[in-house]
């Protein structure tokens, strides 16, 4: 318990900063290497083999096809009883780890006991090299040759390509890499770098006013009727309607998330809540997405009247279409509304702030370029093998991109590099690195974090290519620790410097966001949806985009509880005063005489204001212009990164980390759980003792004129008629100049003790006396 209680050690400071890194890459510029549009990574040479197909197999057998380049060895899938089979599997092998000069392919016949059929052999120096934009390499027939214990060549050919090539051929994206050699079966796709796309969402607003000509099983007790609606995997229940009766009332919204393409019917069930265990369905009603009427701003939607159907009747999509003698009917007015941007992330770490319709989308104002370079020193992620499988995970706007996964090394190279549009400057790259739990194909693993590290377009400079190694931290029960180091090439290339300065004088979220505000709850309910939403979708790839993956990166739990979390914000609002403190504590030097000459100064300036009013707006602004240009000298090289000072990761103690890291709902048992209560509370309490000191200076300043205390209002009302007449006769500016100059009086003629306003105000009743 006593170890739980003391903060975490705190670790040297350099060992969290950011450094800037100089890798071998074109940026841009001509040199002797070969010439890509890969120009932010450092180029790296594979040897590329691809298995096409075979032919002239006899006997047909189970075959696959094996290739050897020294210790590496790479299969394609068996294809059973097969004469003709065709693969199509590329294979490519890292220039810097061959050593060997021959690359051996062999076909086998599984059926036999792997039995080689036939080999072939091809000298690496002979292979050509290809970099696009040059054009596919064509396929050959080469004949398969028996090498041991054969008589020569066999009946049977394979055809293959083999070349040399980069990161940025078409087939790189595909293969199977050497460095994932430890990748079986269908855990190589796991291995692969992928492009994904989010899903195009939509805020569905539903506003259920009315149902009429109800039909219940009892009529003669009062029905409790309300709406359940259903979007694929979403589901929302309304409120039970307050009239009680067979034609109900609502007049509710309910907002769900809907993705494109929309694949599921937005289905309505009006029940009948008999008792807390049993509900009685009224009727079902299907409405398909693509006939709702879709807005992008805060007009009016017509209602409509729907066809409520038996729930074990025919459920066709347009049932208000049918011809039907007598059914019930619901009131409702239903929308797509395009004018909302979905957030499914931080407003503070947003990637994109476009509306979801695409008429409402803003020009492009420039593209980001990441080049993800390498990490180094990463630690163990399967403590078991000592072993990491490193892969990284890019978000920016609805784009997500995934590097190989580089196996068995606590150092990965991956030199891949990605393009973003850009829309807004105001928004933030992220790149989380994880490692693989999916590399022998089965569904139990997860991909571990291992660090992520955020970018804020704006701190970038136009054109400029910033390199730097960002260190990867991670904070854990056991407290904040270093991962590793990733290196990172990035380059923010604008279209125009106008529209690129338009965009701060323009609202931050959409328009239909300010006209037809959502609330607090709504928004979070809806964040919820669309995280459930996008995991889902991107769940269905392949390779798979993991749940555990894109809840990282969206930062899905930023909104539980945490009292390191909340001290660190406390922190960063106290450090928003430290200019006000600075000045309290200089103004008192000059209250206090300490430097006479400049107090005597602050009284010369303190008389030009006053005679001179009209000079103070622009000497503010000049003064603001000035010190712009003074910190222009030793404004900020490169970009922000984790700050564990600022995110207060030291002074924290073992039982706040344990409950940082608790599940939600909580799994600890009740001791802990009494402990933590116990905390809540004291802290609660301190909060409480501030807010009423706050109710009561308040109240003590409108007790000024309650009459509460008779005299004091009487005398107050004395200081302030002597006050008017006095203001009235002597000159303001003589007035205000009086008031300086008495408040920065000499120490001689002043006493220790508060002031009469202060004294008064202090004695004034507040409404303490009242509370229990």
């Amino acid at each position: 318990m006593g170890k739980k209680n003391q903060p975490t050690p705190h670790k040297p400071h350099e060992d969290f900063k950011l450094k800037e890194t100089s890798p071998n890459i074109n940026g841009g510029k001509s040199s002797v290497r070969i010439s890509t549009t890969f120009d932010l990574v450092e180029q790296m040479l594979f040897l590329y083999v691809k298995v096409e197909r075979a032919r002239d197999l006899t006997p047909p057998c189970d075959p696959f096809v094996e290739i050897k380049l020294g210790n590496y060895r790479g299969s394609t899938k068996t294809l059973e009883k097969s004469e003709n089979p065709e693969w199509g599997s590329v294979f490519a092998f890292a220039k810097d780890r061959i050593q060997t000069t021959d690359v051996e392919i062999s076909l086998f016949n599984k059926s036999a006991a792997d039995a080689e059929v036939g080999s072939i052999v091809l000298s690496i120096s002979d292979v050509p090299m290809r970099v696009p934009p040059d054009s596919q390499l064509a396929s050959q027939w080469y004949k398969l040759e028996k090498r041991n214990g054969g008589d020569g060549r066999v009946r049977g050919e394979l055809m293959l390509s083999v070349w040399m090539g980069t990161q940025a051929d078409s087939h790189y994206s595909i293969a199977w890499h050497s460095d994932a050699a430890a990748a079986t079966g269908d855990g190589v796709v796991n291995t692969q770098s992928k492009v994904y796309q989010s899903p195009r969402l939509w805020y569905l607003r539903l506003n259920i006013i009315e149902a009429q000509d109800l039909v219940i099983k009892d009529k003669n007790r009062k029905p409790e009727v309300l709406i359940e609606a259903k979007l694929g995997i979403i589901q929302m229940i309304s409120r039970i309607s307050e009239s009680k009766n067979l034609n109900p009332t609502w007049n509710q919204d309910m907002l769900l998330v809907a993705a494109e393409p929309f694949e599921k019917n937005l289905e309505l069930r009006v029940v009948d809540k008999i008792n807390p265990n049993e509900i009685h369905v009224l009727g079902v009603c299907q409405i398909p997405l693509d006939k709702i009427e879709v807005r992008n701003n805060s007009s009016p939607v017509e209602n409509k009247w729907y066809n409520l159907k038996k729930p074990d009747g025919d459920k066709a999509e347009a049932a208000e279409t049918e011809e039907v003698k007598f059914a019930s009917k619901l009131h409702l007015r239903v929308s797509l509304d395009g004018g909302y941007h979905v957030l499914h992330e931080p407003i503070h770490y947003a990637s994109d702030l476009r509306a979801t319709s695409k008429s409402l989308w803003p020009s492009r104002i420039g593209v980001l370029e990441l080049g993800i370079l390498s990490a180094s020193g990463l630690s163990p992620m399967k403590p078991k093998e000592n072993r990491t499988d490193a892969f990284c995970v890019a978000k920016y706007g609805p784009k997500w991109v995934r590097t190989r996964t580089v196996t068995n090394t606590s150092a990965p190279k991956w030199n891949e590099q990605y393009i973003f549009e850009v829309y807004d400057p105001c928004t933030v790259l992220t790149i989380g690195v994880f490692d693989n739990g999916y590399l022998q194909g089965e569904d139990k693993g997860k991909d571990s974090r291992i660090g992520k590290v955020r970018i804020r377009l704006s701190t970038l400079e136009t054109d400029r290519i910033y390199t730097h190694s960002y260190p990867l931290v991670a904070l854990q029960a056991s407290g904040v620790k270093k991962m590793g180091e990733i290196q990172l090439a990035v380059r923010f290339s604008c279209l125009s410097l106008i529209n690129t300065l338009q965009i701060y004088a323009q609202a931050l979220l959409p328009e239909m966001h300010y006209t037809l505000p959502l609330s607090i709850y709504q928004m979070d309910h809806l964040r919820d949806q669309s995280l459930n939403l996008l995991s889902d979708r991107l769940t269905r790839a392949e390779p798979k985009l993991r749940r555990e993956v894109i809840y990282y990166m969206l930062d899905a739990d930023s909104h539980i509880w945490s009292i390191r979390k909340s001290k660190a914000n406390f922190n960063r609002i106290a450090a928003l005063f430290d200019w006000l403190i600075l000045f309290c504590k200089w103004f008192g030097c000059v209250r206090s005489w300490t430097n006479p000459t400049m107090t005597i100064a602050v009284h010369i300036m303190f008389t030009l204001v006053v005679f001179f009013p009209e000079l103070i707006f622009p000497t503010v602004l000049f003064y603001c212009f000035v010190l712009g240009m003074w910190r222009y000298r030793v404004r900020p090289r490169h970009p922000p990164h984790m700050d564990t000072e600022l995110s207060y990761a030291y002074a924290v103690t073992g039982d706040d980390l344990e409950e940082e890291f608790d599940t939600f709902p909580s799994s600890a048992n009740g001791g802990v759980l009494k402990r933590r209560y116990d905390k809540l509370r004291h802290i609660g309490g301190r909060m409480q003792v501030l807010m009423g000191d706050i109710a009561t200076q308040g109240e003590r300043v409108e007790g000024l004129l309650s009459w509460r205390d008779p005299r004091a209002t009487a005398l107050f009302m004395m200081v302030c008629l002597v006050g008017a007449v006095g203001m009235y006769v002597v000159p303001f500016k003589i007035l205000v100049l009086s008031l300086g100059f008495y408040v920065m009086r000499h120490p001689r003629f002043r006493i220790a003790l508060p002031c009469f306003p202060q004294n008064f105000l202090r004695r004034m009743p507040a409404r303490t006396d009242s509370l229990l």
